[in-house]
């Protein structure tokens, strides 16, 4: 009766260690994991920290370039692609990229109407681009101010309150690129196609001709083409457009262009930052105007 007794404590015993051995394993993952997360979240904002000093490095960067030259190029500090850089647990890296050499999609409209100049322009482009003339009426159509929709592939109220979920034209100009998808026609291959070659600004820009590529030259420059485009840009990587009318003077036989639609220098870049610390990574994205010669300012910004 004894032994038996004994048997009933020892199994009793062995229950209490293991329920209490369960009841440390629950309290000590939990906390475990939270430590983790803990580790982790402060690593990011610590990351977004670094991110944020990167764009506030680009500023200078930019305010620089601008006080020692009004001219700018591709050979230029700015426009080098940064290798990355470690820093305390990771590292960063980044690129600053000219606006101004894309073509500005808010060029399409002015004083809220279309500009059938720009729009033949946009319409060449995506010709160059081997895609529908059509994206082009979809795009006037989101942006302008009527409910008329444009003969090829526009539209407007009508079409847009037809989706699921359902929602009205922006007739206003784009705020940022991303706002592309939520236009007719405008998919992620097409986005994708076209995200090199456009960009949206906040006014009216002329085109860079030293950092433009050679699709926008041909779009832009009446007469110009495709294969005269490329030699402009062959001749710039060898010596870079001082001012208008050294462009000007190099544009071949039977190819026009208007002061107000070329430029040699920029006001608008795009910085693109990415730091990882840890496990944990920051990026951020954002627009900069340079103003005069004083530090740029931020039109908008992305961090994620």
């Amino acid at each position: 009766m004894k032994a038996a007794q004994r048997g009933v404590a020892v199994v009793l015993a062995m229950s209490v260690v293991a329920l209490a051995t369960m009841a440390a394993t629950a309290i000590i993952i939990p906390q475990s994991i939270w430590m983790r997360q803990n580790q982790l979240t402060n690593e990011h904002v610590q990351a977004q920290v670094m991110v944020q000093a990167g764009v506030d490095w680009v500023r200078a960067v930019l305010s620089d370039d601008r006080r020692l030259s009004n001219v700018d190029h591709l050979g230029e500090a700015w426009a080098l692609r940064m290798p990355v850089m470690p820093i305390e647990k990771g590292e960063l890296a980044g690129h600053i990229d000219d606006q101004q050499g894309m073509f500005n999609l808010n060029n399409l409209m002015q004083d809220g109407k279309i500009s059938a100049t720009h729009l033949v322009r946009f319409k060449r482009l995506l010709a160059l681009l081997s895609l529908p003339a059509a994206l082009a009426d979809a795009l006037v159509d989101w942006m302008d101010a009527d409910s008329a929709p444009q003969p090829q592939g526009g539209a407007e109220d009508e079409y847009y309150l037809g989706l699921t979920p359902p929602y009205l034209a922006s007739n206003r100009p784009l705020t940022d690129m991303t706002e592309l998808a939520l236009v007719r026609g405008f998919d992620s291959a097409v986005r994708a196609r076209l995200r090199p070659f456009v960009t949206a600004l906040p006014r009216f820009t002329p085109i860079n001709v030293n950092t433009a590529p050679p699709e926008v030259l041909a779009a832009v420059i009446e007469g110009l083409g495709i294969n005269g485009a490329r030699t402009l840009v062959e001749q710039r990587q060898r010596a870079y457009f001082r001012d208008d009318a050294d462009f000007l003077n190099r544009l071949p036989e039977g190819a026009v262009a208007e002061d107000s639609d070329v430029s040699i220098s920029s006001d608008y870049f795009m910085a693109t930052l990415r730091v990882t610390r840890g496990e944990a990574q920051a990026q951020g994205m954002v627009l900069l105007a340079r103003v005069d010669a004083g530090w740029p300012i931020i039109i908008w910004r992305k961090y994620l």
